[in-house]
């Protein structure tokens, strides 16, 4: 019996990554907005999740300027969400840490992203596996 589904091009597949990361960001903005925050700060406490940082690499990592990344995280301080610590290596360099707080808002707005969680909610424990196995493929980590 020959299948009629044809193996999708690169082409289509950037389409749907395109479409699939639109909204996702769509929902996490909206998301974001909910817990009074604006979609770059809750990508920085996203980023912060992952590993403590530096002024510079988190800079880098959102492709944003230094000064730009100061009033953020003044923001996010103020809010308790993240502190700024002295490196260990080199007391010049404030490294950014995420806090219980920002764990907490980072998981309310993830909570909150109800178009990507209905989306999630319609696969079977078998189906997230192997959308988690092919994303870190994709995306290794």
């Amino acid at each position: 019996m020959q299948s009629n589904t044809t193996t999708p091009d690169k082409r289509q597949l950037l389409e749907l990554l395109a479409h699939s990361l639109s909204a996702h960001f769509a929902d996490f903005s909206a998301a974001a907005a909910s817990a009074g925050l604006t979609a770059m700060q809750a990508k920085t406490l996203t980023v912060l999740r992952r590993a403590p940082a530096s002024m510079r690499s988190l800079a880098d990592t959102l492709t944003c300027d230094a000064s730009n990344v100061t009033g953020i995280i003044d923001r996010l301080e103020k809010r308790d969400l993240v502190r700024r610590e002295v490196s260990p290596t080199d007391r010049r360099v404030k490294i950014l840490v995420l806090t219980d707080e920002g764990e907490k808002a980072i998981d309310m707005i993830r909570e909150r992203m109800e178009q990507v969680q209905t989306g999630l909610d319609k696969l079977s424990d078998k189906e997230r596996s192997e959308l988690f196995r092919l994303l870190t493929t994709v995306f290794p980590q």
